[in-house]
C-alpha cells in the first residue's frame, strides 16, 4: 500500500487494531471452526465405532446444557440442582422400562414393569415436569444467592432419594438391563441406529429451545434477567416467566435423563452427583450464555476434552479425571478474565 496523504497513514496505523478488534467480533466462529475441525480429526483417527460413541455423549450433554442455558442463560437464573432432574428422567424410564420381575436387595421386594420405552418416556417428561413445578413454587421465593443454595440443596436431596428409596431405586446397586428403545419390531440396538435417534431429540430440544428465545415469551426472559422489577412495573409477572421457563428447562433435562438411561442400559446415584451438574454449569459458561449454537459448542468441547485427554501420552489412567477436572477449571478461569460472558455468549455471569 502506497501512502500519498497523512491521513493514510493514520489509516494504515489503524489497521491493526481493525483487525485485531474484527478477529474478536469473529471469536465464536473460529472457535467454532476449531472445535469442529478437532473433532472431526479426533474422531477419523479414533475409528468409526469410537466416534459414534462420542457423537451420543456430545447429544446428551447438548440437551442438558441447551436446557440449563433457558434458564441460567436467558433468564440468569443460576441453578446447581439440574442434574436432579437429569436422574428423575434417567429412573422413570429405568423402572419403568426394566424386565418384570421381582428383584431382592436384602428384605426389600422390588417390582419392576415392562413398558415400552416410547410409553415410559412422556411419563417420565411429565413426572418431571409436575415435580418441577412444586420445587419451582417454593424457589419463587429467593433471588440470587438464596436461589443458588435453594437449588444446591435440590440436588443434595435428589441424590439422597436416589440412594436412599432403595425399593425404587435399589440405591447403590443400581437398575440393571434397561432395554435399548423400540418401535413396532425395530429396536434401536445398533449404536448408530442410537445415534440416529439421540441425534432426533437433541433437534427437538434444540427446535423447541430456538422457538422459546425467539418469541415473546423469550424477550420477556431476557427482561427478567436484565431487571426483574422493572418487568413487574410493565405488568409482567416475572415470577411466572420464570417458573414456566424452569418446569420447560427441567423436562428437556428429563428427556436427556431418558435418552441416557436407554444408551448406557443401567443407572445408577453416581452418575448424578453434585460434580456433574457443577459441570454442567461450566459446559453453559465455556459456550457462551443466552446461545444455543453456544451451549452445544460448550458440550462437544468438553466432550473432547473429557474423552481426549485419556490419550494423552505418559498420563496415568488414575490421573485422568484430576486432569480433566484441572483443565477445565483453567478454562473457566481464563473465560472469566478475558471473556465472562462464555466463546459464544451474549451475557456475563
Amino acid at each position: 500500500m502506497r501512502i500519498t496523504s497523512p491521513g493514510d497513514g493514520v489509516q494504515l496505523s489503524r489497521a491493526p487494531q481493525f483487525l485485531l478488534a474484527s478477529l474478536r467480533g469473529r471469536l465464536e466462529v473460529w472457535v467454532a471452526v476449531l472445535v469442529i475441525l478437532t473433532a472431526a480429526g479426533f474422531m477419523l483417527s479414533r475409528g468409526v465405532g469410537f466416534s459414534i460413541g462420542l457423537m451420543t455423549l456430545f447429544t446428551l450433554w447438548g440437551m442438558l446444557a441447551i436446557s440449563l442455558n433457558l434458564v441460567l442463560g436467558y433468564t440468569g437464573l443460576l441453578s446447581v440442582g439440574h442434574i436432579g432432574f437429569y436422574g428423575i428422567g434417567a429412573y422413570t424410564v429405568a423402572v419403568l422400562t426394566t424386565n418384570p420381575r421381582r428383584e431382592f436387595l436384602g428384605d426389600e421386594v422390588i417390582q419392576i414393569f415392562a413398558w415400552p420405552f416410547f410409553a415410559a418416556l412422556p411419563v417420565a417428561v411429565l413426572l418431571t415436569g409436575v415435580i418441577a413445578l412444586f420445587v419451582g413454587l417454593v424457589f419463587s421465593r429467593f433471588r440470587d444467592d438464596l436461589y443458588v443454595l435453594a437449588s444446591f440443596g435440590f440436588a443434595i436431596i435428589s441424590l439422597n432419594v436416589f440412594v436412599n428409596w432403595q425399593w425404587v431405586t435399589r440405591g447403590p446397586f443400581g437398575i440393571h438391563e434397561i432395554p435399548k428403545p423400540a418401535i413396532g419390531g425395530f429396536v434401536f440396538n445398533d449404536d448408530l441406529e442410537f445415534l440416529a435417534l439421540a441425534l432426533f431429540f437433541l433437534a427437538v430440544v434444540a427446535i423447541i429451545a430456538w422457538l422459546i428465545v425467539t418469541s415473546s415469551f423469550g424477550r420477556v426472559l431476557k427482561a427478567v434477567r436484565e431487571d426483574e422489577d422493572a418487568v413487574e412495573v410493565f405488568g409482567y409477572r416475572a415470577s411466572h416467566y420464570k417458573l414456566a421457563v424452569w418446569v420447560i428447562s427441567a423436562m428437556m433435562a428429563a428427556l436427556a435423563g431418558a435418552v441416557f438411561a436407554s444408551y448406557t442400559s443401567f443407572v445408577d446415584p453416581h452418575s448424578f452427583i453434585l460434580l456433574e451438574s457443577i459441570i454442567l454449569v461450566a459446559i453453559v459458561i465455556l459456550g457462551g450464555l443466552a446461545s444455543i449454537p453456544g451451549a452445544l459448542l460448550g458440550a462437544l468441547s468438553f466432550v473432547l476434552l473429557e474423552e481426549g485427554i485419556r490419550f494423552i501420552p505418559l498420563l496415568p489412567p488414575e490421573h485422568v479425571g484430576q486432569a480433566r477436572q484441572i483443565i477445565l477449571g483453567v478454562l473457566l478461569i481464563l473465560l472469566m478474565l478475558f471473556r465472562p460472558q462464555g466463546v459464544a455468549g451474549r451475557f456475563k455471569l
